[in-house]
């Protein structure tokens, strides 16, 4: 079975995501490491990082994924990209030292100009920071995006074509992410549709390039490009698909993390959602 969890705030210190996780139960949680809207910030410090480690290890928490900064764009055609590539080597250092494995980032935008070209300087980009952290284990998990724009990363297809240049690399994944999933035009609101998605991910992508799921339902429809999460049910994909997924032996020790909306019934109701569907 996934491992269900949410999105924790680490307002307070790093260790407070551990903490707050663990009072809803998680079994894996996902956090920022640094204020996700800024591109520097103070280094993490020893003693810092042995509280969250601490935190951790007393915990019954099994996994901890890290979503990078949201202002990181690998693909971007201007100066953009070469700070993206140094903000995302300093993400990756910050895992490292926290004993965490998997970082989430978006693939990034071409900003108007050809996909293609897009793509090429994503591959370039995720090239230089693994190259420049080749004795860190951290894995680059690219997120399938909604196809806003000029946003890369909305379809398995293209996430094939950027994943086939580092056929040997353990250290690039993928993050699915069902409101995304959705809003890019794919199908999860039967079981048979489902089922091809999935083949689809294992023909495409692997299992073993999985790294993570991200729960949230969608405000708006199938394919209508447009990324507004919604409560689990509450929205077009309705509970059927988060049934599937917390119940699918494939995603075994996966992290199957909420990122809904905070207001509401908020992460302990969505959570009590998924341990229904799953039936515990």
């Amino acid at each position: 079975m996934p491992l269900i969890g949410a999105h924790i705030s680490i307002a307070g210190g790093l260790e407070k995501a551990i903490e707050r996780g663990e009072e809803l139960e998680c079994e894996a949680i996902q956090m920022f490491s640094k204020n996700q809207i800024q591109w520097h910030c103070a280094p993490i410090s020893m003693a810092r990082a042995e509280r969250f480690l601490y935190a951790w290890r007393n915990s019954s928490i099994r996994k901890v994924v890290v979503h990078a900064s949201y202002l990181i764009n690998l693909a971007s055609p201007d100066d953009m990209r070469k700070k993206s590539i140094v903000a995302l080597i300093e993400e990756i250092e910050r895992c490292d030292m926290l004993g965490i494995d998997d970082l989430v980032v978006h693939p990034g935008s071409s900003r108007g100009r050809p996909r293609e070209e897009g793509v090429e300087k994503l591959i370039d980009s995720l090239q230089q920071v693994l190259d420049k952290t080749s004795n860190m284990r951290v894995r680059i998990l690219l997120e399938t995006m909604a196809g806003q724009g000029s946003v890369l990363g909305s379809s398995l297809v293209e996430m094939k074509s950027i994943l086939h240049n580092f056929p040997k690399n353990e250290r690039v994944g993928v993050c699915l992410d069902t409101c995304h999933l959705f809003a890019s035009g794919y199908e999860l609101r039967s079981l048979e549709a489902y089922e091809r998605f999935v083949a689809s991910v294992l023909d495409k992508i692997g299992l073993e390039r999985i790294g993570c799921w991200h729960l949230n339902d969608s405000v708006y429809g199938r394919n209508s490009h447009l990324d507004k999460h919604q409560h689990i049910g509450e929205g077009d994909l309705g509970l059927l698909p988060f049934s599937f997924i917390v119940n699918d032996q494939r995603w075994n020790a996966v992290p199957a993390l909420l990122e809904t909306p905070q207001g509401g019934c908020g992460n302990k109701g969505n959570l009590a959602i998924l341990r229904k569907l799953r039936g515990g």
